[in-house]
């Protein structure tokens, strides 16, 4: 179908008000959510063929989230959309009203990234949903089996004049962004998220750029190394690596280092075996092209344990790398795969400094037993959210925000912040009927004057 005639079929059903009503969106919520189980296999056979993932990796990582914010929006939708009554101040304001109003921007452009297919492109889905919106979505064609499961999941279960799946690659990805959309929700790295952005300010669309960065996960000389190691291995070999807040690289104090890296061996050991290569729980990596270019960033250093690739299968082991410096070629980019650079520090302040001295990350983790480095941590450094003692673990929580800071992303989403980064904040002032005093209408005077600072001197 042509983009156009399926953007102007979108616009005439979202001006139409269909998409206003609590029950529609609820309908198509749910509508949405048993799509999704009623394709469960489906979904894991596509993730097995793109990325190597068995069925509870591909359950943890693209169906639980989006489950979590199903049960979180159909729950708390009723009460997000109920216009919300806020202070109005004494006495310059009454006697009268104030109410803010949550309406859809009409119709949504999400651009989803080929690593969590699934997961990226129904939880903002979601979000668009719940607000009214009628929603355009671009997935990924790296992740070519996902991407045809997409088509068939949305386009043959709902109308293309509320929801509808496009297919291409970069070149359709640009000839989609030059059409006015009236939100755009982008995910991926930071060079396309420049490109959605030149191309929203041309029709001054508003964005949500999800992006990456070079996450750090710090590793203090309190820190219960047993349970460090674990969640640090979990974080960053799920999905080969391949997850834009897995921890990018490891700052850890001078004196834990050989410890903390005889632990993180071992537990990547137990995960994935002797050869991750047979393991079906490790994954594969998407792409020829994002092979070479890990395969190129195992150059830098010394690898510790691992290093092993085949590129037939695309496969790079869990690798850990130390003698690595800031001015090396794998500290200048996010990694983005199972490649775990490692330094070293001797006061916290140097972390705080060498963060500071790059772009704001994505996510940071800090593994320690002292709550007040745990504390200058967070006070000190700007990212976009993270963990205490654990890792990736924030993003699964609909409770709380998720998305980045300056480079690392513009905007966020999950449960409530979703349903409000997809509606426009509308503010209403009701009055009543009863008369201003003369002194607010023209002609003014000393005496108008007077009165009105008076009454915004004692108003609140």
């Amino acid at each position: 179908m042509d983009i156009k005639a399926v953007l102007n079929a979108q616009r005439k059903f979202f001006n139409s008000g269909a998409t206003l009503s609590l029950d529609f969106r609820l309908e198509q919520l749910k509508k949405l959510q048993q799509v999704i189980e009623d394709h469960e296999s489906e979904i894991y056979e596509a993730l097995k063929q793109d990325l190597n993932r068995d069925e509870t990796s591909a359950f943890f990582g693209d169906i639980a989230i989006p489950l979590l914010n199903f049960k979180k929006t159909l729950k708390g939708l009723k009460k997000w959309m109920t216009p919300k009554k806020v202070h109005t101040p004494f006495p310059l304001f009454w006697p009268g009203r104030s109410e803010i109003h949550y309406e859809p921007y009409g119709v949504a452009l999400i651009i989803s990234p080929w690593n969590y297919p699934f997961q990226l492109s129904f939880g903002p889905l979601i979000a668009a949903i719940a607000a009214g919106n009628c929603v355009i979505l671009k997935p990924s064609e790296v992740s070519a089996h996902s991407e045809k499961l997409l088509v068939r999941l949305i386009n043959e279960n709902f109308p293309a004049e509320f929801i509808h799946v496009v297919t291409g690659g970069p070149a359709e990805t640009q000839k989609l962004l030059e059409e006015h959309f009236d939100y755009i929700l982008y995910t991926g790295n930071t060079r396309g998220g420049k490109i959605v952005m030149t191309a929203a300010a041309k029709h001054l669309t508003p964005v949500t750029l999800e992006l990456g960065g070079k996450s750090p996960c710090i590793v203090d000389e309190s820190a219960d190394l047993d349970y460090s190691a674990q969640r640090i291995a979990l974080g960053k070999f799920f999905n080969a690596g391949q997850t834009c807040i897995a921890p990018d690289y490891i700052y850890v104090h001078k004196d834990r280092k050989e410890e903390l890296l005889k632990r993180i061996e071992k537990i990547t050991n137990e995960f994935y075996g002797q050869d991750p290569a047979r393991s079906p729980s490790y994954g594969k990596i998407i792409s020829k092209n994002q092979f070479e270019r890990l395969s190129k960033l195992l150059q830098n250093g010394r690898v510790i344990f691992g290093g092993q690739t085949d590129p037939q299968k695309n496969y790079i082991a869990p690798t850990a790398i130390d003698q690595i410096s800031w001015d090396d070629p794998i500290m200048k980019e996010e990694i983005f795969g199972p490649v775990l650079p490692i330094l070293t520090f001797d006061h916290l302040d140097e972390v705080v400094k060498a963060i500071k001295n790059y772009d704001k990350p994505l996510a940071l983790y800090y593994f320690s037993k002292d709550d007040q480095k745990t504390n200058q941590i967070l006070l000190e450094t700007s990212f976009g959210g993270g963990c205490v003692n654990d890792c990736i673990m924030h993003v699964a929580n609909p409770d709380m925000p998720f998305g980045g800071v300056g480079p690392s992303g513009i905007g966020s989403y999950g449960g409530e912040f979703g349903f409000k980064t997809f509606s426009h904040a509308k503010s209403i002032y009701k009055k009543t009927w009863l008369h201003y005093p003369s002194f607010v209408y023209p002609p003014y005077s000393e005496k108008s004057l007077k009165m009105l600072k008076k009454l915004v001197k004692i108003t609140f």
